[in-house]
């Protein structure tokens, strides 16, 4: 029997599951870390600590639970937030922490000046997007201005998963589908690195070498046998981003299945027949030559959740806050009792891209209570969510199939909002762990132990979410919308200097 195994690192926590070939899970483990906020706008993780230390936890973890031999595990894929900019030296070593995907805006200025030198018609048809928060080739360009001592020492620019499969194999390579955000330096049409829009931003000799996903990057080295207790020579995958992966976790696999991912963030990836050209959503070629997705994310999301219980419930035990806080807001009635929140705490990715937005709770008076304010941020959340599905439904992409995943679908407020705002149905399978479930998916299918269609029977459907529709959320996401538009110059004033 051969195993594969699967490992993700999220925003706040790593995770890995080790599958037999009917896709069954034999051990799974999980380890937490912190994002790093410095200031305002900016997000970081520790590529040392944070990503490869939770890897070889994980691994180890698993290899002492599952009680299997390293040389049963056919091969490792991994995945990771994404898409991040992490310079490091001559020797794989980083030079900082490395900077997160579109929830860090540091890069503002060097978005508008490239977009403006390029041209954002130009962009959107030889990138795929336009140049936003989640793009990685402006944060590079920050990197040269404002810290020229790491700049002149960069060898190499990778993401997260790039890192972890350098660790493992010593190879540096990028799978298509992040490499697609790392614009103005990927162009889609020629699936290439290319300086040609912007030659004053890094070599391409420092960019990690393009494969395709379920291509294998490499074997496991000595060093990485020692320091994971996996076998020598074990294959790795190229990798890609977690989101993407979770995706394929739930069965994702043709045009019009749409995926919408409850976690840190909210992400969505719609797979179509051909590139979508919008400036809202963000493009990539998927898994394989010849297919396309088209992606969109809010900035904040579970994390709100995080921040409400440890700032507005701090006289509960953690461990019981979340179904306290529950409880509180089911006393709660659709619409929150008048309230409207906007969730834009770090700024707001798709499909408004403003890195200036504000988070706001309107509507306040002396009957409100912590119940509705809750339900009145997971709503926001889902007003937010339906903001992104109606930007789908201009550009002619309806999803077909809306498959839910991540923690948040345990949520039964947030779930139920998403579905009556949007009026569309969520499909659940059975196995909603995420992310590494769909790494170690792929590395079958990269060895030949699986195919693309056996998702299905690897992970079923169970359940669905009903859309009940509520009179009152038209009003409500009507108001959210309005909300955003009459505040969003007294947000950006706020951003200003005193």
């Amino acid at each position: 029997m051969t195993y594969t195994l699967g490992i993700d690192i999220g925003t706040f926590e790593s995770k890995g599951v080790l599958v037999d070939a009917k896709g069954e899970i034999v051990a799974s483990a999980a380890k937490p870390h912190k994002m790093i906020v410095p200031r305002p706008g900016w997000a970081e993780h520790r590529a040392k600590e944070d990503w490869w230390d939770d890897l070889t936890f994980i691994t180890r973890r698993i290899l002492q639970e599952a009680g299997v031999d390293p040389g049963e595990i056919g091969a490792l894929a991994c995945s990771a937030i994404g898409p991040c900019m992490l310079p490091v030296d001559a020797a794989g070593e980083p030079l900082m922490n490395a900077v997160l995907y579109g929830v860090d805006g540091r890069a503002e200025r060097e978005v508008t000046e490239l977009t403006e030198r390029v041209g954002e018609a130009v962009l959107l048809e030889r990138c795929g997007n336009a140049l936003t928060s989640q793009s990685v080739g402006p944060k590079i360009l920050w990197l040269k201005r404002n810290r020229p001592d790491v700049y002149a020492k960069t060898a190499r620019i990778l993401t997260s998963t790039s890192y972890l499969v350098f660790r493992l194999t010593g190879e540096y390579v990028i799978d298509h589908y992040t490499a697609a955000s790392f614009s103005p330096l990927y162009v889609v049409d020629g699936l290439e690195w290319s300086s040609e829009l912007a030659d004053d931003i890094v070599g391409l000799e420092k960019l990690p070498r393009l494969a395709w996903t379920t291509e294998v990057a490499g074997r496991l080295t000595p060093e990485a046998a020692e320091e994971t207790g996996l076998a020598e020579g074990t294959p790795v995958t190229a990798g890609t981003v977690d989101a993407a992966a979770e995706a394929l976790s739930v069965g994702v696999t043709g045009p019009g299945d749409m995926m919408l991912m409850y976690g840190s963030t909210i992400f969505i990836i719609t797979l179509t027949h051909a590139r979508v050209r919008d400036p809202r959503l963000w493009y990539a070629p998927w898994f394989f030559e010849g297919q396309h997705a088209s992606m969109a994310g809010l900035a904040t999301s579970g994390t709100l959740t995080h921040w409400f219980r440890d700032q507005l419930a701090r006289d509960l035990a953690p461990e019981e806050a979340f179904a306290r806080l529950a409880e509180e807001a089911e006393a709660s009635p659709p619409g929150s009792n008048g309230l409207v929140f906007l969730p834009y705490f770090s700024g707001e990715r798709t499909p408004i891209h403003d890195p200036l937005a504000k988070g706001c709770l309107f509507g306040l008076n002396l009957t409100h209570g912590r119940g509705d304010i809750y339900r009145a941020v997971l709503e926001g959340i889902a007003c937010g969510t339906n903001h992104v599905i109606e930007t789908y439904r201009e550009v002619g992409q309806a999803p077909l199939r809306l498959l839910a995943v991540g923690g948040g679908t345990k949520n039964r407020i947030w779930c139920q909002a998403t579905s009556d705002i949007s009026g569309l149905d969520q499909i659940l399978c059975e196995k909603s762990i995420g992310a590494s479930y769909g790494d170690a998916f792929l590395a079958a299918v990269a060895i030949g132990e699986a195919r693309l269609e056996d998702i299905e029977a690897w992970n079923p459907v169970t359940s669905t979410i009903t859309a009940e529709g509520a009179p009152v959320y038209e009003r409500q996401y009507r108001l959210f919308r309005k909300l955003y538009e009459q505040t969003k110059d007294i947000a950006a004033e706020l951003s200003r200097p005193t």
